[in-house]
């Protein structure tokens, strides 16, 4: 039976910045099983990452300030938690994968010493023992054992994409949140790179965020989608759901925005204007202004979940005038 690992509700982030207050995350409600991989989908600025760090409480405070909601990891709340509770949460229950790999190492330490620290934090073993087990990491990322003595400069980008894995599955987290891990990579290599973390979820039994622009990646390795715009997330379901039975013109316009490789000559249909400006973001819909469907409610109210199954919910005004609502295409 699945066990629920992650518990987010009601999540509300912000950046208070001399410009005004960044309105990074609205709300957002996440819940997560064991041996599941949830993908979080959008564009630059949607509020990903901010979520993701929220999770272990890494924003960094000013300007950042979580201004409410309620994290659970393994029944245990985050944000209330001490600096001592989360030095042995972090690491050991939850990971982490940064998105560029260049600047997640440090230069002049070799990377058996940096996946071996971990290992000493979270756990009783020797110098001996967790060098040991250093090696064996790398070996299971697909790094000969004996280059635990060379330097991140050593290292080609998918080798140090690989060692970056390393150091994050190093104590068998519960939870591991990929932050578009891919995102430097040749195409190459990110199949490799997905390939390898496929195979290591199933081994560590592990549930995983995979937070990326790529519908492709999603298609690859989620169970589960969620599609976020402006700090909320406007729709969510089941792979299949999310790819054979679209709701949200969000939704509708990143799937037009990936080429036909059917039709090498079909012109792409890419989603119109920039997103809201975080800092003043719109008293209705925050997609309104460049969305096709878009009513005049659209621009006054904010829009409820409508449901069309346990796991599939959509926020638009489309479908609470209208359930047979359907995108075009």
């Amino acid at each position: 039976m699945s066990e629920n690992v992650l518990s987010i509700k009601d999540l509300v982030v912000q950046y208070h910045t001399d410009e005004g207050i960044v309105e990074a995350v609205n709300g957002v409600n996440i819940t997560l099983d064991r041996g599941k991989t949830l993908g979080l989908v959008g564009e630059t600025g949607a509020g990903k990452t901010t979520t993701a760090k929220s999770i272990m409480k890494l924003i960094q405070m000013p300007p950042g300030k979580i201004v409410q909601g309620e994290v659970l990891l393994n029944g245990l709340e985050i944000l209330g938690a001490s600096e001592r509770e989360l030095e042995k949460i972090r690491g050991a229950q939850v990971s982490m994968i940064f998105q560029d790999p260049m600047t997640a190492l440090n230069p002049v330490i070799t990377v058996g010493d940096q996946i071996a620290e971990a290992i000493l934090i979270h756990q009783k073993v020797s110098q001996t023992e967790a060098n040991k087990k250093a090696m064996e990491m790398l070996e299971m990322v697909g790094i000969p054992g004996e280059r635990v003595k060379e330097y991140p400069h050593q290292f080609s980008g998918g080798m140090k994409q690989r060692v970056v894995i390393a150091i994050a599955l190093s104590c068998s987290p519960q939870l591991l949140i990929a932050d578009e891990p891919t995102t430097a990579l040749d195409v190459t290599i990110q199949a490799q790179v997905l390939e390898l973390m496929k195979e290591l979820k199933v081994k560590f039994e592990m549930a995983m965020i995979m937070i990326t622009h790529d519908l492709g990646v999603v298609a690859e390795v989620c169970d589960d989608v969620a599609i976020m715009y402006a700090g909320r997330i406007v729709e969510q379901g089941t792979l299949e759901e999310i790819f054979r039975a679209t709701k949200h013109p969000y939704t509708e316009g990143l799937f037009n925005s990936i080429p036909n490789i059917d039709d090498r000559k079909a012109a792409l249909i890419p989603i119109k204007g920039l997103m809201s400006d975080p800092y003043n973001l719109p008293v209705g819909c925050s997609f309104c202004d460049r969305c096709n469907y878009a009513k005049d409610i659209c621009k006054t109210a904010k829009p409820e979940k409508i449901h069309f199954s346990e796991t599939h919910f959509v926020e638009c005004h489309l479908y609470s005038e209208d359930a047979d609502f359907k995108l075009r295409g």
